[in-house]
């Protein structure tokens, strides 16, 4: 079984293989009241990766290490500058499963090869505090990389890491970093030692002639030489332009952002962390949105039947969180209840009834991100970002295609609103403004790629979305919490049991519907005021 560990550390520039232990005297650093010699170990780590290094790309590594107290397989998933999520496994002869799952999303189907071997002798020191507590841990790595494919360079160098102790500040690395200064010692530039690892064993390409030179070759063959044009050095071609300009690039760039999320919260939802669920499937509905919203700048007949694919994505991330909602709306609502309005066990029947109802499971949500049509789907997406189906009107200025489809969204909900207002309290008022939900959060997420190109307007049109989508979100949480109360009563009733709280919790919801249908009006007119971008 995996477990998970939090790095934080730092990563410094040491003196050249071989050279003197160089660290700085650091019982001086504030808060460090003794450094303890550990000793050296001896690492013997073989990272892996796919033949085109797709997990490298993406900053994650893999190896297979012994040695130290830490022997096994580690996993680094970076979380931000100078932190990464570390994931063991115990030591076995091949990649563990639990390990590849967790890369799924970025290796497909693709096999994971053994790329670099990490051959270091680990200086440890420990620095600790006056209680003998440790405060972070100091090594000097002395390290021989051997490349195992893609080439057959080795590399030596010796580098400094300062790593902080579990559940400690991050400000002492600060501290430690300030005499690690004062000594000359700078910061790494390279991200991890694979990454170092890679580069420095990295076949090299033979150079290529410059102008000069070919024009001389061809001046000696006998042909005219245009010396006005020759360099002494050959050319090195100018980075690409990444910044959008036209229509077509701001939209992408919107979508290769969902994509990315939806990619990079892979890990997270297996591992089952916070909210990472809710985040995979707000990317899948943003990238489903964009597609509709913008059918002007990408070709629907492409984006959707990918629409079709995310809309199924979204429903199997969201088999169990829907109903886990509506159960917390249920028991908050039951909570808020005075105890001489709960008569009868209607808690144990809230739980029976919402275990009948959870459909879904850890297991079947895994058996999805496993499965051939979500690895389909991530990898029609990653053509689609490659190869876009750009229509005529993506390569003009975003100020008029964008701004158009955007105010084309918001006619949209202004006319759903409109007509909601106009219907009478009841089911179609209801379907009215759960129908206006829907289109205020797609011209919110139409908004959202919208901001880089237009700014302020769309930004604010983003903000009044957001809050029209939380006040008719309100009122059909209601309207689902009614339905439910209305299920609840039936069974309580056919096994004898009292159903008044569940009548008292239904009027209390139908209040709450009342209160956001009386605000809507002056909530709607402001927005309507403010106008789209």
């Amino acid at each position: 079984m995996a477990d998970t560990k939090r790095e934080i550390e730092r990563k410094y520039e040491g003196p050249p293989a071989g050279g003197d232990a160089p660290l700085p005297d650091l019982t001086d650093v504030p808060g460090v009241s003794g450094v303890i010699d550990k000793g050296v170990a001896e690492l013997d780590a073989t990272y892996y990766d796919t033949a085109d290094q797709r997990l490298a790309t993406a900053s994650l590594t893999l190896r297979r290490r012994t040695g130290g107290d830490d022997a096994g397989w580690h996993l680094k998933l970076p979380v931000s500058e100078g932190v990464r999520d570390e994931i063991r496994a115990p030591l076995s002869d091949t990649v563990p499963e639990d390990l590849t799952a967790l890369v799924r999303s970025r290796i497909r189907e693709a096999e994971l090869v053994p790329v670099v071997r990490l051959l270091s002798a680990r200086d440890i020191r420990h620095l600790v505090d006056d209680s003998g507590a440790l405060l972070a841990e100091v090594s000097v790595d002395r390290v021989r990389a051997e490349r195992l494919s893609g080439g057959a360079g080795s590399a030596e160098w010796t580098e400094i890491e300062v790593e902080l102790a579990d559940d400690g500040d991050p400000a002492f690395l600060d501290k430690v970093e300030k005499k690690l200064r004062k000594a000359g010692i700078k910061r790494s530039s390279s991200a991890s030692k694979l990454a170092k690892a890679l580069d420095d064993t990295a076949p090299r390409k033979p150079a290529k002639a410059g102008k000069a030179e070919k024009a001389g070759k061809e001046g000696k063959a006998g042909k005219v030489a245009d010396v006005s044009k020759a360099t002494t050095t050959a050319a090195k071609p100018e980075p690409p332009d990444s910044t959008p300009h036209t229509a077509g690039d701001h939209i992408l760039t919107y979508v290769r952002e969902q994509r990315d999320a939806i990619v990079e919260l892979d890990p997270a939802v297996r591992r089952d962390v916070p909210d990472s669920v809710h985040r995979m499937r707000v990317a899948t509905r943003r990238l489903r949105s964009t597609f509709r919203s913008y059918g002007k700048i990408l070709d629907r007949t492409v984006t959707d039947p990918i629409g079709v694919e995310l809309k199924w994505l979204a429903a199997e991330l969201g088999v169990d969180r829907d109903q886990e909602v509506l159960t917390e709306h249920l028991t908050a609502a039951l909570d808020d209840l005075p105890s001489d309005l709960v008569t009868g066990p209607v808690q144990a029947r809230l739980d029976t009834w919402s275990g009948a109802r959870r459909s879904g499971s850890r297991q079947r949500l895994i058996a999805v991100l496993d499965g051939k049509r979500y690895l389909d789907l991530l990898t029609t997406l990653d053509t689609l970002v490659a190869r876009p189906p750009l229509q005529e009107a993506a390569s003009k200025k975003p100020e008029k295609v964008i701004a158009k489809a955007v105010r084309k969204d918001f006619k949209k909900v202004a006319d759903l609103v409109g007509e909601a207002l106009e219907l009478p309290p009841g089911s179609e008022r209801d379907l009215a403004m759960h129908d206006a939900r829907k289109k205020a959060k797609r011209t919110r997420y139409a908004a959202e790629a919208a901001t880089p190109a237009l700014g302020e307007p769309a930004a604010d049109l983003v903000k009044s979305m957001k809050s029209l989508q939380t006040l008719l979100g309100d009122h059909q949480d209601s309207v689902m919490v009614r339905g439910s109360l209305r299920e609840l009563a039936t069974e309580a009733h056919e096994e004898g049991e009292n159903a008044f709280t569940y009548g008292v919790l239904y009027g209390r919801a139908e209040q709450r519907a009342a209160a956001v249908e009386a605000a809507l009006p002056g909530e709607w007119e402001a927005i309507e005021g403010q106008g789209a971008v």
